[in-house]
């Protein structure tokens, strides 16, 4: 598949909101700290920082031209403790485990080098399995962390790309 990265602007805002919505949704099979909202949908509390702040980047995923995921990155000045932080990744059901996150992946790595971190819910064992599959095949050197946020187990990952 030809997958391409693509920073999404401002008009872009309702795509990521909804794109948002179905991220939150599949984490609430490791998370009970999500509820849906009375529109029927779940919402990220803090969304209007994406396009307040600077240092907050989303980026679209796309694959054969279709729209298949995003990623949320972080840098400075919204960042401190590392260069980059990719906050939320997420990927349509349709694209995973066909190579459209390890392409993104490696677009991101090519263009941002530097420090990152990157956490995920420890009960998530895919995206857990994902970014160790991602630290091996970069034969990245991986400094792991482990912390609570809002009752639930994070286990986070600082690494250096060059």
């Amino acid at each position: 598949m030809d997958v391409k990265l693509i920073k999404a602007a401002l008009g872009d805002r309702d795509i990521v909101r909804n794109m948002y919505a179905f991220y939150l949704h599949d984490l609430t099979k490791y998370t009970e700290a999500l509820e849906v909202n009375e529109e029927g949908t779940f919402e990220f509390d803090a969304f209007s920082l994406i396009w307040d702040k600077e240092g907050i980047e989303p980026f679209f995923i796309k694959a054969d031209g279709k729209l298949a995921g995003f990623l949320l990155l972080l840098r400075a000045p919204f960042l401190k403790k590392a260069d980059y932080c990719i906050n939320d990744f997420f990927l349509y059901n349709s694209f995973r485990g066909k190579n459209v996150g390890q392409a993104a992946i490696e677009l991101l790595f090519r263009e941002y080098k530097g420090t990152y971190y990157i956490e995920q819910l420890k009960r998530n064992e895919p995206a857990v399995r994902f970014w160790k599959k991602v630290y091996r095949d970069y034969q990245l050197d991986v400094q792991e962390t482990s912390r609570m946020e809002d009752g639930e187990e994070c286990v986070g990952q600082f690494m250096k790309v060059e």
